[in-house]
């Protein structure tokens, strides 16, 4: 997408009020030296109402932010992956009340932790076995290793589970996670977790190719995502943005240098957070989700299949307040549902920010971030390079300046 062709007026947005967002991060954010840069793009229906660029992609070298710099999406992955997985559930290769051991055979008697610490857990068995519909609502009882909150989550810190260290494959990660037990039963709880990555490696088992392959076949070729892969290509290295985190005294400190990045050369395909992209490629998959599965002619997924992904799977139409373990999120619990790969607003007044009833989104763990309303016929794509997410409250902020802009 070209971002030098905006027009507010032609999307129904006040030029003034869409000027406040570039305003707001400039001054909140990128000169007190919080950020070091980002990028903001609001699309409404075909036409882009606004771009704002600001402060650098690397920091060390000096190099700015440009509009076709290359982010670290991490979970902003997984709505991605869940499509893709769901894509071949549209050709009848599964069921989502199939049980995973259906296709990992080796999970056929997974247990869930009573008490004790790795490697001496007390176990007992699951009310159920793990459903694949339980990896893409995060209700299967698997955790993230960056939790620190359960024995289980440590149990993942002391066998690296799921981290990109060189040759580690999603195959490894799997033989790891059938001799350790659940956090719960699935179905019981909701547990933000690498289920999105074990739906890769379904998405594998299922459809005979790598997930790298099948998802360059099945999104990026078709949808024009030249920027999106696993790992920057070598003519990507100069567009690479370095990232961020705080040290303790809230300074801005190197997590990941851009030319010797941990993506470089991965062999783990991560389908909860391994992608690289641009805000260009990023806004194109929102367009796709705008035209309800399809851009330019090309189909990515049914109207119905995505309606289905995107209305709230939460027992009895919860909100994640009520269901959700505690621990790390990209999104707040109150007011939010979850389905099949995404969050959804279900109630705005709860949530205390204005994206409509039905909008959908996620995020990542540097704390990009989009959201589609499809009754606004909106899309807005944040993306920055700081970690952890939780740092600053950025989609609360960016939902009411955007909202805020609309005629």
């Amino acid at each position: 997408m070209d971002f030098t062709h905006v027009d507010p007026s032609a999307a129904a947005m006040s030029e003034g009020r869409l000027k406040r967002i570039g305003e707001h991060l400039e001054r909140s954010y990128v000169e007190p030296g919080k950020i070091a840069g980002c990028l903001t793009v609001v699309l409404r229906g075909d036409q882009l109402a606004y771009v704002h660029v600001a402060g650098q992609r690397d920091r060390e070298r000096e190099l700015p932010m440009t509009d076709d710099t290359v982010f670290r999406i991490y979970s902003m992955t997984k709505p991605i992956v869940s499509i893709a997985l769901m894509s071949l559930w549209e050709r009848g290769l599964f069921s989502l009340n199939d049980p995973v051991h259906r296709f990992i055979p080796q999970w056929k008697d997974l247990q869930v932790r009573e008490g004790g610490s790795y490697p001496d857990f007390q176990i007992r068995a699951p009310e159920r076995p793990m459903r694949i519909r339980d990896l893409l609502t995060h209700q299967s009882g698997l955790t993230y290793d960056f939790m620190q909150s359960t024995e289980i989550d440590r149990a993942y810190r002391q066998l690296n589970v799921a981290r990109p260290v060189k040759g580690y494959t999603l195959q490894d990660m799997i033989e790891q996670l059938a001799t350790l037990p659940l956090e719960f039963s699935p179905g019981d709880r909701w547990n933000y977790s690498v289920a999105t990555d074990v739906v890769g490696y379904l998405v594998e088992r299922i459809s005979g190719q790598s997930l790298a392959d099948y998802l360059q076949s099945t999104f990026f070729d078709p949808l024009g995502m030249c920027d999106t892969s696993f790992s920057p290509r070598d003519d990507q290295l100069q567009r690479f943005a370095s990232c961020y985190t705080r040290d303790g005294q809230k300074r801005l400190v190197l997590q990941d240098d851009a030319q010797s990045s941990q993506y470089m050369g991965r062999s783990f395909y991560s389908g909860g957070g391994g992608l690289v992209s641009t805000a260009a490629d990023y806004l194109r998959f929102c367009q796709m989700l705008l035209g309800r599965g399809a851009l330019n002619g090309q189909r990515i997924i049914s109207r119905k299949t995505l309606e289905f992904m995107t209305a709230n799977h939460l027992p009895g139409e919860a909100d994640l307040a009520s269901v959700a373990m505690a621990g790390f999120t990209e999104t707040a619990h109150e007011g939010v549902g979850f389905g099949l790969g995404f969050a959804s607003k279900i109630d705005p007044v709860v949530n205390g920010y204005p994206a409509t009833q039905g909008s959908f989104y996620w995020g990542g763990m540097a704390s990009t971030l989009f959201w589609v309303d499809p009754v606004e016929d909106l899309a807005v794509v944040f993306m920055t390079q700081l970690i952890p997410s939780s740092t600053f409250n950025f989609r609360g902020q960016l939902e009411a300046l955007v909202y805020a802009a609309l005629d």
